[in-house]
């Protein structure tokens, strides 16, 4: 059985489109829509008129037996008192509410109430389905009867034709020899094309009230060939999902062996559903998952579990100790909206041990973090109550010394109207963070900050800046710090700080090299008086460094524990020249103190700990969406060395490019773990292989030597990760095959090999 013709309906000859545009799998799915309820042809008074012309006009609506109201038109119309039938000739066209037929020709009977349509008939019903067909039977109801080579496009993407049809008298819709596909069966130029896969079958069942598409012996066919029976096989109609076997996957990997996979996708009810999985592997024990997801009227929420009973190691430092656990991960989260104002997210990310997420290769993250917040978000005011708690996958950290945060409450209020010109906004925030093995801080803090932004008459934006500041913290267990700068005194704490900030920039506008270029200096004066940084501890604010995007910060500090005092001016200048498909930008960039900061503040290295800074700065080309260039710098202000050196390009479409990220750090920074120097290369790229194949691959390499890591002591050249693949996708089918090599060993998750098989079908839910 070959399955019905998918382009073999519409006669027009190329380049003319043979199909129309495909739509979507809605309801009434067979736009044998069976639907639909034609009246008599509100044409009753004109019987006596043998072939009357009519135009186009619409004659008036006429009750159908079951009261539907139907229009129609035609170039001609013709009545035959004799037999009492009703003729319509040329671009006939019946409309029933949101139902409609378009033939050649529609002859009515009115003593059988038989409806009968030939030639190029388009029938669509409610759901948008369009059925397409030669010959096609109708009831005064608009019931569909016989048909033959029918072509139905649902509206929610696929096609489906037989060789005939008809009802039953059970009310379902019986195709015969009949194939389904999802691919387009017309190319560019609109011809008929092969689609890359079809499913066949004997009978296709149709049930209306369900909204339901059986298929009875149904194979599927990839490119001609029969491959795979699908016993059982059924489809919705109306986008909805339904319950049945997702394609499994296929891999194998250097620890776990041959890996086959699959799910069952259960659809239990409109706004929930249950996915559940097996993983069967043939060096380790198999694997479960669960993945439950459910609508509510305030939200929804999903919970992913994973589980099995496999070794893992418990010596991480090279020894080759393992022991047989249980061993899982589960993750879940979700979003609930109370009020326009009020919304609560939580969130809950838990592994059984360290390395269960990277030897399934289900994660590559290296901490997994819980969180949860209630917030109240209006036009001036924002609330956040907050708590989070971190487990650490990393095979050399403490997890005694990773912080609970529990509470993290912060409101902000921006208060209407102007006061002396500007808008005032008042802040209050606090923290509690403990630990097992580690320093407990306790923090709270109330502040105030005003704005005013003025325009002056020759083009200058000024913004004056004041702000305010109260903190209390409470620290104890110090000594478990390493780091002495991040500890903060024993006990309770107090500073109060204040800020004011005066902000110029005076943008310049004119024409340049065939474009338009904007030149932007900019002055900053910031002053503050000295404060007790150091008497309090360092939580959130860890990873300083000067940076463009931290250049005219008020605090170059990314948290609140510590806060930048003295008096400094800040100098930048930015320049953009645009093009028609071009667009340069730059921006450079120094700051000067009054007098050196205070000895720990800032580590050395990080560009800020004398009172001259390096030199930082930004560098964008676009060019069309055919190169993409971004360049960030910072320079020693004495030597002019590198210090900061980050690229990251991306050249080409969007089915061949390359992709390039490098970073190199060369700070020196020896006292503090945080910013240990690194330096880093990423690659990815796509080479497209005519239309439809094409190769990638994709790496990260680390550069770092023995002298900038001392620690761990690289040796300049270290693969990470490394992906090689090769793909075929077209608008409804997608496989390929990919190898990935990790060449870091963790515990029981080991580097070598890995190989994956993929494949995708479109509307079959493979996808």
């Amino acid at each position: 059985m070959s399955g019905g013709p998918f382009y073999g309906l519409r006669r027009a000859a190329c380049p003319n489109p043979s199909l129309p545009a495909r739509g979507g799998l809605a309801r009434a799915a067979l736009a044998l829509a069976l639907t639909a309820s034609p009246a008599a042809l509100a044409a009753q008074d004109a019987a006596q008129q043998a072939q009357t012309p009519s135009a186009t006009t619409p004659e008036p609506a006429s009750p159908s037996a079951s009261g539907r109201q139907i229009d129609f038109e035609a170039r001609e119309l013709s009545y035959n008192s004799e037999t009492d039938t009703i003729t319509a000739r040329g671009a006939v066209v019946l409309r029933s509410e949101d139902r409609s037929v378009r033939a050649d020709e529609v002859s009515w009977d009115r003593r059988s109430g038989r409806i009968l349509a030939t030639g190029n008939i388009r029938l669509v019903d409610e759901a948008g389905n369009q059925l397409f067909t030669e010959s096609l039977e109708l009831s005064e109801t608009f019931e569909t009867g016989a048909m033959s080579e029918l072509l139905l496009a649902l509206r929610a993407g696929g096609r489906l034709a037989a060789r005939a049809a008809e009802r039953g008298e059970d009310g379902l819709a019986v195709l015969t020899d009949a194939a389904y596909t999802a691919c387009a069966v017309v190319d560019a130029a609109g011809c008929a094309q092969e689609p890359s896969w079809r499913i066949t079958a004997d009978k296709v069942i149709y049930d209306q009230q369900s909204s339901r598409v059986r298929f009875v012996g149904a194979v599927l066919e990839l490119f001609g060939a029969r491959l795979l029976p699908l016993p059982g096989l059924s489809i919705r109609t109306d986008d909805r999902g339904e319950s049945g076997f997702l394609v499994p996957d296929i891999r194998i990997t250097q620890v776990n062996g041959l890996e086959l996979s699959g799910e069952y996708y259960w659809r239990l009810a409109e706004n929930r559903d249950l996915t559940l999985g097996a993983y069967v592997f043939s060096n380790v024990a198999p694997m479960a998952s669960a993945r439950w997801r459910h609508l509510t009227g305030t939200g929804a929420y999903q919970v992913s579990a994973f589980g099995t009973f496999s070794d893992r190691a418990t010596d991480f430092t090279g020894g080759q100790s393992f022991r047989s656990d249980p061993r899982g991960y589960l993750d879940a989260n979700g979003r609930f909206q109370f009020s326009p104002e009020w919304s609560f997210t939580p969130s809950i990310r838990l592994a059984s041990d360290r390395t269960f997420l990277r030897r399934y290769d289900l994660s590559r993250d290296d901490r997994l973090r819980s969180t949860f917040n209630l917030e109240r978000i209006t036009a001036r005011s924002y609330l956040s109550i907050a708590g989070w708690a971190t487990q650490t996958l990393r095979l050399n950290a403490d997890q005694g010394q990773v912080p609970l945060a529990l509470p993290a409450i912060d409101y902000r209020q921006r208060l209407a109207g102007k006061l002396l010109g500007g808008e005032l906004e008042l802040q209050a925030n606090s923290l509690a963070l403990l630990r097992n093995d580690g320093q407990d801080t306790q923090r709270a803090f109330a502040g105030a900050r005003w704005d005013m932004r003025r325009l002056t008459g020759l083009g200058q934006v000024v913004t004056l800046t004041a702000l305010v500041r109260g903190d209390v913290y409470n620290t104890r267990n110090t000594l478990s710090t390493a780091t002495p700068s991040y500890r903060g005194d024993e006990g309770w704490s107090a500073r109060a700080i204040a800020t004011a900030a005066l902000d110029i920039e005076w943008p310049f506008v004119g024409p340049a090299l065939g474009g338009t270029q904007v030149f932007k200096p900019r002055l900053q004066l910031v002053a503050s008086p000295r404060l007790r940084n150091l008497a309090v501890p360092n939580e959130d604010a860890r990873a300083i460094d000067l940076e463009d995007s931290n250049l005219f910060a008020l605090n170059r500090f990314p948290g609140h524990d510590r806060v930048e005092d003295g008096s400094r001016v800040t100098w930048g200048v930015d320049w953009e020249l645009q093009r028609p498909g071009w667009r340069i930008k730059t921006t450079i960039g120094q700051s000067f103190r009054l007098e050196a900061p205070r000895p720990g503040l800032f580590p050395e290295g990080t560009g800020l700990s004398e009172r001259v800074s390096d030199f930082v700065g930004r560098t964008e080309v676009r060019l069309r969406n055919l190169i993409q260039f971004t360049h960030r710098f910072r320079l020693d202000k004495d030597s002019l060395a590198v210090r900061r050196n980050e690229i990251d390009a991306a050249i080409g479409t969007r089915r061949t490019y390359l992709e390039v990220g490098y970073l190199r750090l060369d700070r020196n920074i020896a006292t503090v773990e945080d910013l240990r120097d690194r330096e880093e290369l990423r690659a990815a790229a796509r080479i497209a292989i005519g239309r439809k194949w094409s190769v990638f691959g994709s790496g990260v390499f680390n550069l770092t030597d023995e002298e900038e890591d001392p620690v761990f002591q690289p040796d300049g050249f270290q693969p990470i990760r490394t992906r090689l693949g090769i793909a075929y996708a077209d608008d409804c089918i997608e496989f390929g095959a990919t190898w990935r090599r990790d060449f870091i060993d963790a515990g029981d998750a080991r580097r070598g090999n890995a190989f994956q098989v993929f494949f995708a079908l479109r509307n079959l839910g493979f996808r």
